[in-house]
């Protein structure tokens, strides 16, 4: 069982049940994409809210135990998500299949961090959108969630200048509060990033 695993176990759902403020807000990119991807998804949160709004939705993950719970809390909302065990870093995505695709809060290594976004622009129709909400590296210093280890965080010029490959929609870095769940309480720094492929 990994970390993730262990986390998710429990009943409680870590980051909470509703989906990340970012997402909700943005939504209406989304609205005519009929088959959205939830990449480091965890219990499902994103993915169960894109389902209700009647889009088809395959959620994935590294922890089987994120990805039981996603089953569970579909099911409570009367609606479907598929669940894809998997590995963002050693497994490949078939390309071209997802017409959107969101990742929020998927942190990883900095050496590992491209390679994974690269993954998910790979797994989108020419025209897809990709939406993110990671935490930059200031995080750090706010002690409200995320990784406490600056080498899983996100550089903001980082991802501005790996943004600038496809027609970016949104980009921000920016100072929000965050409540979802035990896992992120409170003011913090995410970067924003919406683009289309």
């Amino acid at each position: 069982m990994n970390r993730w695993d262990d986390r998710y176990k429990h009943d409680r759902y870590f980051y909470g049940t509703k989906p990340n403020a970012f997402l909700a807000q943005q939504y209406a990119v989304f609205e005519h994409l009929p088959h959205v991807a939830c990449y480091a998804e965890g219990e499902g949160r994103n993915a169960v809210f894109l389902a209700t709004k009647g889009h088809q939705v395959t959620a994935y993950d590294y922890a089987q135990e994120g990805l039981r719970k996603t089953a569970e809390l579909a099911e409570q909302f009367d609606t479907t998500v598929e669940t894809k065990h998997h590995d963002l870093l050693n497994d490949t995505i078939e390309p071209a299949q997802y017409d959107g695709a969101v990742m929020i809060f998927g942190h990883f290594a900095k050496d590992q961090q491209l390679h994974v976004l690269e993954q998910i622009m790979t797994s989108l129709k020419p025209g897809g959108i990709f939406l993110m909400e990671v935490y930059e590296e200031a995080q750090l210093a706010y002690k409200t969630g995320g990784p406490p280890n600056i080498d899983y965080l996100y550089a903001e010029e980082t991802l501005r200048d790996w943004a600038q490959q496809y027609e970016v929609l949104h980009f921000d870095c920016v100072e929000v509060t965050r409540h979802e769940g035990v896992g992120h309480k409170g003011l913090c720094k995410v970067v924003q990033v919406i683009v289309k492929k």
